[in-house]
């Protein structure tokens, strides 16, 4: 299967609302039971609907996998990218914009319920998942945001904000350095969105994670 939007089967257009219900179907039991051991059985009957109308709208389990994936990658990412433009775009004060940045991001990720849910999923089944919807997923998720905050921090560059040695592959660098210094203790802290994190822990983190960063970059 070639990684990406899989093809809408003929005559989903005609019931959306039935394939929308089957998607947020699968995507809970996918989050809840993990892509092993959901089964298609347990998604038609989240669903409210027959096997048989799962299979003529996605195909097989490991389509649907992939749609839902996708589909909830490109949400979660569209958010962020959303963030970073509402708060980087123009810089007043470029400790607290990052703040503020990173810590609407962590929000916004932590609580994204089944989306989250189903990254949890994804992280966890690694080795079982396909390798191309693994693939497709990443590049959709993770890696898009990496992308557009790369972009971000090389524009800070370019205007004196934030300094690198070699622009463009510093950025990229410094967007990963960014994550795991922002990001990453508050998704093992809350194990990747099951368990609250109080919001002052998650602030203090952030700003922590914020001025070490710009030690290295500032």
């Amino acid at each position: 299967m070639t990684p990406g939007n899989p093809a809408p089967p003929a005559g989903s257009r005609r019931m959306p609302e039935k394939r929308q219900a089957i998607a947020r179907a699968a995507s809970t039991v996918f989050g809840r039971e993990g892509y092993t051991r959901a089964s298609v059985d347990a998604i038609a009957a989240e669903a409210g609907v027959s096997k048989r109308t799962i299979y003529n709208h996605f195909g097989d389990k490991e389509k649907l996998f992939l749609s839902v994936a996708l589909e909830t990658a490109g949400e979660l990412t569209e958010i962020i990218a959303g963030l970073a433009d509402r708060h980087l775009h123009k810089i007043v004060d470029l400790e607290a914009d990052l703040t503020a940045f990173a810590v609407d991001r962590a929000r916004a990720v932590i609580a994204a319920g089944d989306h989250y849910a189903l990254g949890r999923t994804i992280r966890a089944e690694a080795g079982n998942i396909p390798p191309d919807v693994l693939g497709a997923w990443l590049d959709a998720g993770p890696l898009a945001s990496h992308r557009d905050i790369t972009a971000h921090f090389d524009r800070l560059a370019g205007q004196g904000l934030l300094h690198f040695d070699e622009p463009e592959q510093d950025a990229a660098l410094a967007a990963t350095q960014f994550t795991l210094l922002t990001f990453s203790g508050a998704a093992d802290r809350t194990f990747y969105g099951a368990v609250p994190i109080p919001e002052a822990e998650l602030a203090s983190g952030v700003t922590n994670g914020v001025r070490a960063f710009l030690r290295l970059y500032g």
